[in-house]
């Protein structure tokens, strides 16, 4: 590789979905539109579920903390592409991108390991016919914690080998926001391990979501459809080799499940899922 096209970057800039100005205003409304649904859908699920009283059980207690999760990383993502796609100046700065694909990171990672919490509730909750007694609050609590804790560290690991890069090929993102497989893409020194460790997490949570996933199988159809969108399209991106001919397939894949699953989630857990579960656990009886 040229070393001579090798430099330290400050700043970068991101390329978004298209340049053709008459697509703009379109794309803006449908994302402005999306991200409008999932406001209103996740503050309003999580606003609910905290104050009906009836919906304080684990199942709701894990569901308001994945409606807040899908809130905060949409908001992350969402804002910074509308703002790019009407404005001329799509830069950002070295820090914002690393603050920004450090928190997408945690919420993504978080969200993952709390689909498994969830799938294993909804397994227990099978057993004890969703009984009002299952987990204690303290250890609900523990859980959630635990997934946020896993969520932080595992996006740190990540950063800081990121941080390692000393310089990139150029310092244009073909991409709407600052993933790490597009900027690995763009480094000048070897980023193996940065690969390595993308495909290690990616198994990982995809082998304990598989294993919740596979226990919850004939109890929530709702949470089956969740956990395949997701974890399918994570996979594909993380999972793969990136070439230029493959970075518009990533991001019309990103699309899905970092603005559409966000909005998608308040529908697929509909506050009837306990009379799904309720049904299932009879016919299991």
């Amino acid at each position: 590789m040229d070393e001579e096209n090798c430099t330290a970057v400050s700043d970068f800039i991101l390329l978004g979905f298209s340049d053709a100005p008459e697509l703009r205003v379109f794309l803006f409304l449908l994302f402005l539109s999306i991200y409008g649904v999932t406001v209103l859908g996740n503050l309003g699920m999580t606003v609910l579920i905290q104050i009906s009283s009836g919906l304080h059980i684990p199942m709701y207690f894990f569901l308001s903390h994945l409606s807040s999760v899908d809130f905060c990383y949409s908001m992350i993502i969402t804002l910074k592409m509308l703002v790019n796609i009407l404005n001329e100046d799509k830069g950002i700065s070295f820090l914002e991108c690393t603050v920004q694909f450090y928190l997408f990171c945690t919420l993504v990672v978080t969200e993952v390991i709390l689909l498994a919490v969830m799938a294993y509730d909804h397994l227990w909750a099978s057993v004890t016919r969703c009984s009002m007694v299952t987990v204690s609050q303290d250890l609900c609590v523990e859980l959630v914690s635990s997934c946020y804790l896993s969520g932080a560290m595992c996006s740190l690991i990540h950063l800081c080998l990121a941080l390692q890069i000393p310089s990139y090929r150029l310092n244009m993102i073909t991409h709407f926001f600052c993933d790490l497989s597009p900027l690995l893409s763009l480094a000048c020194s070897d980023v193996s391990v940065n690969q390595l460790m993308l495909y290690i997490g990616a198994t990982f949570y995809e082998i304990i979501t598989i294993m919740g996933k596979c226990k919850a199988f004939f109890t929530c159809a709702s949470h089956l459809t969740a956990i395949t969108v997701l974890q399918g399209m994570t996979l594909f991106i993380y999972c793969q080799t990136h070439s230029g001919n493959s970075m518009g397939t990533d991001k019309v894949t990103t699309v899905f499940y970092t603005v559409v699953i966000p909005m998608l989630n308040p529908l697929i857990y509909s506050l009837r899922n306990k009379d799904g579960c309720e049904r299932s656990s009879q016919k299991s009886g």
